[in-house]
């Protein structure tokens, strides 16, 4: 699994789990919709740290939880 398909599949389980659409992590993460619509489409690649931690504080969640997940281990990318 890339980086970019563990932080998509991880964006997803947040928005399971709070139970809330893109469009409000968005506003709640203080990030305009195109961001996260364009990077979960596959428009654009793996977003910044600081967009993450944005991701984070919107769900109210840190960073270490958002990276918990054992398929991030896992990863195959190189940059």
């Amino acid at each position: 699994m890339s980086i970019d398909e563990a932080i998509r599949k991880r964006i997803k389980e947040i928005l399971e789990t709070k139970k809330i659409t893109l469009t409000a992590l968005c506003l709640d993460s203080n990030l305009t919709p195109s961001t996260l619509f364009d990077f979960m489409s596959k428009k654009s690649k793996c977003p910044k740290v600081i967009t993450i931690k944005k991701i984070c504080s919107g769900a109210n969640i840190t960073l270490a939880e958002f990276f918990s997940r054992d398929y991030f281990n896992g990863t195959d990318d190189v940059y």
